[in-house]
């Protein structure tokens, strides 16, 4: 999901950290009309877990859809098979993402639960998975620099301790219903007040946290390199 950011200043310091451990449901949509007089639509959700250092992924998919084109039956052995056969399949919009900060280095990967394996990606392969390379927007969701830049707005809010931040410029707009107990945007909108071009982003806190981490039930999974997945 694309968000347009107008380039603003640089959030206070100390700021980057004051996010608190959630989960969370995040729906994305968009819309953009074509100079053909096409209107497109998206709109999807993923759930998110974010704990210091580390952040979980996952698109929310039918349950009538396999995911990853596998088979909802597959064990060890089947997983083996494929891998002996060359199987190639791996799909970053499906798979669930593990982004971890680890003594200043950023790490990303994906993990197949179906086929029993962890993909590493490097960092020279990030813009080939969708991937900007930010702990920022992985953690927070969009770029906290310019954030405090944003002016606050008298927009109403119904959450407590939630406020609207606006910027517009060049006929382009942005604002952020951003959560300060929690260190979150509850509401992105972007896009264009000739209304051609629509982001909105909306973030859900669940009511109690995980405890059984996904990343931390990874013993036993294969190890793979992205490069194994390219022909």
């Amino acid at each position: 999901m694309k968000t347009i950011f107008l380039g603003l200043g640089v959030l206070a310091a100390g700021a980057a950290h004051a996010g608190t451990d959630v989960d969370l449901r995040v729906t994305r949509y968009s819309k953009v009309v074509t100079a053909e007089g096409v209107t497109r639509e998206a709109r999807y959700e993923e759930t998110v877990l974010r704990r210091a250092g580390n952040v979980w992924t996952a698109r929310v998919l039918p349950a009538s859809v396999a995911p990853h084109g596998h088979d909802h039956d597959a064990g060890p052995h089947k997983a083996a098979a494929r891998q002996s056969v060359g199987h190639k399949h791996f799909n970053p919009v499906t798979l669930p993402r593990h982004v971890a900060l680890q003594d200043g280095k950023l790490k990303l990967r994906y993990v197949d639960p179906h086929a029993r394996e962890v993909i590493a990606i490097p960092p020279g392969e990030y813009d080939n998975v969708g991937f900007d390379g930010s702990w920022d927007h992985a953690y927070y969701l969009l770029d906290t620099k310019g954030l405090r830049a944003m002016r606050v707005t008298q927009r109403p809010s119904t959450v407590a301790g939630a406020r609207w931040r606006e910027r517009e410029r060049d006929g382009l707009f942005e604002r952020v219903l951003w959560d300060d107990a929690n260190g979150i945007p509850l509401v992105i909108e972007s896009g264009d007040k000739a209304g051609t071009v629509y982001y909105r982003t909306e973030l859900k806190v669940a009511g109690n946290l995980t405890r059984d981490l996904p990343w931390q039930k990874l013993k036993g999974y294969a190890q793979r390199e992205y490069a194994d997945y390219l022909d």
